[in-house]
């Protein structure tokens, strides 16, 4: 396999070619889709291709119902318990006729559910509270839409002043990302924050970090990564790098959690300046995919040049090619990256031919347990 596409033997690719056309030609044909649903034997998966279809052209619809839930606050109200239709309009301060309609869409996308005449929480409200990092993307999900509004005119021509853009800054509209401020950095920040505790845990689940002396997290954000490092292994010295106003930003939280004294925080551009010396791991959590090749290869020289011999790096994304992922990794961020101008989704072999190419070597990657969201790679010095 490369790039998680399976390699066909010449002598069967004419045969999977006469059959896929042939197939093809089945599926379009309106009297075999009115056979399909007629038949007993079919129907089931007539019946399951018209529901996959119709979410297709029903999936904004959809995002906007969670973004209203989201917004309101609807499923922790309903966390609290079961409640009368009355009582959340009340709540909520909306007209009885809206949150009728609203908690109708909520029970049948499983946010919510029915309780005798009451309302109570559904198993994909009770996930979206148990992640608030979801929550958090969902709420800066309103800049994505402003940009998907026109996809063709997106695809035609990627412009870099987009609403993302301007979201993630450092993505091509600073100048010098050295000189951004903290309110320019605070909501990215925000949302990085809320949604790295989840990916954290998948991390240090699939890389034993006792084995190192010092841990450098390079993009680190405001510690998020690092105080669930500090918990995990107790013994590590810790070290964080990201944009000046992040690590003004960094410094805050940590103290405030009590690691004011146990975390070096530095603040620079890694495009710019050199990362710090002293770590013998290097962490790059969800930075690489937010750039292009060439910037990339940029990020794992200076990594390379920061670590000692013997040292290594960790690299954490959601990746092309990974099973039952493919909607995460190259329809989601797909697009998300190319509303935010820049970056673009890699499979593990690409990632592997970078850090070859920056003087890593025996690239391994290690098994997560939910590796839609993230996979780890890991490379030596």
């Amino acid at each position: 396999m490369t790039g998680g596409i399976a390699k066909v033997p010449p002598a069967n690719r004419s045969w999977l070619a006469r059959w896929r056309g042939f197939r093809d030609r089945l599926l379009v044909n309106p009297a075999f889709q009115r056979a399909a649903i007629a038949l007993p034997f079919t129907r089931p998966i007539a019946r399951r291709r018209t529901r996959a279809l119709f979410d297709l052209c029903a999936g904004f619809v959809y995002s906007q119902i969670l973004h209203a839930n989201v917004t309101l606050g609807l499923c922790p109200l309903l966390a609290e318990g079961p409640a009368s239709l009355a009582e959340l309009a009340r709540r909520l301060s909306l007209p009885l006729a809206s949150v009728a309609r609203l908690l109708d869409a909520s029970v049948a996308l499983g946010l919510a559910e029915r309780r005798g005449g009451r309302f109570g929480l559904g198993p994909l409200g009770a996930a979206l509270i148990a992640n608030p990092g979801v929550a958090a993307m969902v709420e800066h999900h309103r800049a994505l839409y402003a940009d998907l509004a026109d996809p063709v005119a997106l695809l035609a021509a990627r412009p870099k002043d987009t609403a993302l853009a301007r979201y993630w800054p450092y993505a091509g509209m600073a100048p010098d990302a050295r000189a951004l401020g903290i309110e320019q950095v605070e909501a990215y920040s925000a949302v990085m924050a809320a949604s790295q505790p989840m990916i954290a845990e998948e991390v240090l689940a699939a890389y034993r970090f006792s084995r190192h002396r010092c841990l450098l997290d390079v993009g680190g954000g405001s510690g998020a990564f690092l105080l669930a490092a500090a918990r995990r292994v107790p013994t590590l010295r810790l070290m964080l790098y990201d944009l000046p106003a992040v690590a003004t930003m960094a410094r805050a939280k940590l103290a405030a959690a009590g690691l004011g004294q146990k975390v070096l925080i530095s603040g620079g551009d890694f495009f710019a300046d050199p990362l710090p010396q002293g770590a013998d791991v290097i962490t790059l959590i969800r930075v690489l995919h937010d750039h292009d090749d060439r910037a990339v290869f940029k990020i794992l020289r200076a990594t390379r040049a920061a670590l000692p011999a013997g040292g290594r790096v960790v690299i954490a994304e959601p990746m092309v090619g990974t099973a039952g992922g493919d909607r995460v990794s190259d329809a989601y961020f797909g697009f998300y990256l190319l509303a935010m101008g820049q970056g673009r989704p890699r499979s593990p072999a690409a990632y592997t031919e970078l850090l070859a190419a920056a003087g890593f070597h025996a690239a391994k990657l290690l098994r997560t347990r939910l590796d839609m969201l993230a996979r780890v790679i890991v490379a030596s010095v």
